[in-house]
């Protein structure tokens, strides 16, 4: 594939994009926790990516992009479609036994893990400042977190395991993104989670009253719009300057936490947020300045 673009290589328009991306994540992780007690995971995204399928269409229709299966990327869609949807299921089937802090501080290591892919894949130089905005982010998330006990291995490793096909598919968006567009990523891989889950559908469907149908088609459309800020920011932003941004989800969860169910964080979880805050906002200042040294 060919390299991107100057023009599409402009970090602070692809942090931009990928932290909102990433605060409509969050939602959606919180709707999920709500639909998880009633239903089961693979109803849940089944409902949600039917929606993200007719969103990505009328997405691809209205910029006249050829059909997906004219895509000459089809292998390596279909591979990021698969890793996405491992971790979907790994993450929320282990949430059902993992206690909060736990699970959170585990899937944060995908942002590290992403640095890493994206050196070994992508063979991006990532500077100190990445680095330490990384680092300063794990750092922030263990202290939010703050991690008692020890969880049982087999959920354990299911999060780790989530946490890093999540990291291998975040790297591979900017690596598919040099050459096929952002409507047919979000077909590719919506679709897959279709097939997949409605393969199982049969021996798991529970009729969902009004709350919950409006929840789960919500839920995708929601979902949609998220993956497209996030496909987005990875067309103009290295996977190394992104992967920081993603530490923000977990200030957004603080907040959908209280605002939903009136939780309060204890101090050392704002003392963690705000290093998290610090970190990401440090990246931001440090690519600003960068990009003005180019220009000037």
């Amino acid at each position: 594939m060919p390299p991107a673009s100057p023009s599409d290589t402009r970090p602070l328009t692809g942090i931009a994009l990928a932290a909102a991306g990433y605060c409509l994540f969050s939602i959606q992780d919180a709707t999920v926790k709500w639909l998880v007690q009633s239903y089961e995971v693979p109803q849940i995204l089944f409902l949600r990516s039917i929606t993200i399928v007719f969103l990505g269409m009328a997405i691809a229709h209205r910029q006249g992009q050829p059909p997906i299966w004219k895509s000459q990327n089809k292998w390596a869609l279909t591979t990021r479609a698969f890793l996405l949807l491992v971790a979907w299921l790994s993450f929320y089937n282990a949430s059902r036994y993992l206690g909060l802090a736990d699970l959170t501080t585990m899937y944060f290591g995908a942002p590290v893990m992403g640095v890493v892919l994206s050196i070994l894949i992508l063979k991006e130089k990532v500077s100190l400042a990445r680095w330490g905005a990384v680092s300063a982010g794990f750092v922030g998330v263990i202290v939010a977190a703050d991690p008692s006990g020890r969880a049982d291995f087999l959920p354990a490793a299911m999060v780790l395991f989530a946490a890093f096909c999540w990291a291998w598919g975040t790297v591979l968006i900017r690596l598919i993104n040099r050459s096929e567009s952002t409507a047919n990523q979000m077909i590719a891989t919506a679709g897959l989670f279709v097939v997949v889950c409605g393969a199982v559908l049969p021996f798991i469907w529970k009729t969902p009253d009004l709350t919950g149908w409006a929840l789960m088609l919500g839920l995708g459309l929601l979902s949609g719009i998220a993956q497209y800020l996030l496909y987005e920011g990875y067309r103009h932003a290295p996977a190394s300057a992104i992967a920081p941004v993603e530490y923000t989800g977990l200030v957004w969860a603080f907040i959908y936490g209280y605002l939903l169910w009136q939780d309060v964080p204890k101090p050392h979880v704002f003392a963690g947020a705000a290093l998290i805050v610090a970190a990401s906002l440090g990246l931001v200042w440090w690519e600003a300045r960068a990009q003005r040294l180019r220009m000037a």
